[in-house]
């Protein structure tokens, strides 16, 4: 099995792709760098949680997964403070129907528990939207963003065959066929 290793530098991408620049390139992308207000709404618990989430969703060649998502969602947090509340709330939600069904916050099931949770909270199906029930506010907040920032960084391409995600130039290189 290949390793595919997701990097700041990664997150720093994906963040591009979002539309999001960060001033000081891949060292801004701390957790000590976001607002007060945006900390009390997304403390420790909340970034335990979309690590479980990352993990449960990322495929399981990809390592370096917490820096990444560290970076990815600290760059996010510090680009919209009130994405804070609305991520909150999204692990909130998750975590009131881990706990109903299982007994425990998500975050402290094991991982196959966490895949069938998502699966049996309709997550997998679910319509994204930011303004919807429990499950379209996980898928949203959660799970796509999770994906989006996976799939639009370099790694993340490479791991599915696209050596060059839209919006990342790669010159006249990646564009050339071997003669056959």
């Amino acid at each position: 099995m290949t390793e595919y290793e997701l990097t700041r530098r990664d997150a720093l991408k994906a963040l591009g792709a979002a539309g999001i620049t960060v001033a000081g390139g891949v060292t801004a992308l701390s957790w000590s760098d976001r607002s007060t207000d945006a900390e009390s709404e997304f403390g420790d618990h909340e970034r335990r949680t979309v690590y479980a989430v990352a993990a449960t969703v990322y495929p399981s060649e990809l390592a370096g997964i917490e820096d990444f998502v560290d970076a990815y969602v600290a760059g996010r947090l510090n680009a919209d403070s009130t994405r804070a509340a609305a991520m909150a709330d999204a692990v909130a939600a998750l975590d009131e129907y881990a706990s109903e069904w299982e007994g425990d916050e998500f975050v402290a099931l094991d991982p196959a528990t966490q895949d069938e949770t998502l699966g049996a909270m309709g997550v997998r199906i679910a319509t994204p939207d930011p303004d919807g029930d429990p499950r379209q506010r996980v898928r949203y907040y959660l799970v796509n963003d999770l994906l989006f920032a996976l799939y639009s960084s370099p790694t993340g391409g490479r791991l599915v065959g696209i050596e060059n995600p839209q919006g990342h130039p790669g010159g006249t290189r990646s564009y050339r066929r071997p003669p056959e």
